[in-house]
């Protein structure tokens, strides 16, 4: 069975929200709202930055994270938007095998990501035999080390940028005097996480819920704009939709079945109009 709520219920909690002081009311039309997925903003991908390594004959090889940067632009001295990034040094032996973790993420307007850049702290080392040793940086890894992407967002789609770190062989011998340089070696792979679906409504007086629902469970939903009748339901995995549209008192509800979502892709249903009773 699928749960669709009621129209009236919706358009009622989103009047008196402001009126009613319960925290009762307050957290379930909150819940309503992150249900909704209700930013229609078009042109916006999300992304997010994750870090793992490859295998390394080291006991620990730390590494102090400071900002991840994302470009957005050919320029390569503009363009730069920093991500809210957990800020720290991270043991990169502890993210193998698979493993990786998230350093920030980001809303960004969807086209062309062209490079990425990691600004390292100075607290960087090494564990061998039970010794710390400190690893030298060179002040242009301090400045930014810059990674080319050059991948193509698509809006509504949740993409990963996984960098991959070699740690065995970004750390450098700097011979007898037993000191260890740290010039890193990384690999950056972009991956689509999910698809999302886009439309408009006619007439935008409808201003009707959009609900995509697979087998029996309402997956997201997404209100109309009121002023373009465009409506995007985000982060959505590969799979075949029904998308009911609810529309408020007066006009009737309307269903799309077999709506396919791929990975990476925006499906647009274009054009949907919705009759009076």
């Amino acid at each position: 069975m699928v749960l669709i709520p009621d129209r009236e219920v919706v358009d009622s909690l989103k009047t008196n929200m402001k009126k009613i002081g319960s925290y009762v009311v307050l957290a379930l039309s909150i819940f309503l709202l992150a249900c909704s997925n209700d930013n229609n903003e078009s042109g916006v991908s999300h992304l997010e930055v994750r870090m793992t390594d490859a295998p390394a004959d080291y006991q620990e090889v730390n590494i102090d994270i400071q900002d991840v940067q994302i470009n957005v632009s050919s320029s390569e001295d503009n363009g730069w938007t920093s991500l809210d990034v957990k800020k720290g040094v991270y043991d990169l032996l502890k993210l193998t095998n698979g493993l990786d973790t998230l350093l920030g993420k980001i809303d960004l307007p969807a086209g062309q990501v062209a490079q990425i850049r990691l600004i390292l702290g100075s607290n960087n080392s090494i564990k061998i035999n039970d010794e710390v040793i400190t690893l030298s940086t060179p002040s242009a890894q301090q400045s930014g080390l810059k990674l080319q992407v050059h991948s193509q967002l698509t809006e509504g789609v949740i993409y990963k940028i996984l960098l991959d770190f070699d740690a065995a062989r970004s750390i450098v011998s700097a011979g007898a005097s037993g000191k260890y340089i740290l010039k890193p070696v990384i690999r950056s792979i972009v991956e689509a996480e999910s698809g999302a679906i886009k439309g408009a409504i006619s007439p935008v007086s409808a201003f009707p819920v959009i609900y995509a629902v697979a087998g029996s469970d309402t997956l997201a939903s997404a209100f109309a704009d009121q002023v373009t009748g465009k409506f995007l339901i985000k982060g959505l995995s590969a799979n075949t939709y029904t998308i009911i549209i609810v529309p408020k008192t007066g006009y009737k509800s309307a269903t799309k079945e077999n709506v396919a979502v791929t990975i990476g892709n925006l499906t647009d249903l274009g054009s949907i109009t919705i009759v009076q009773q």
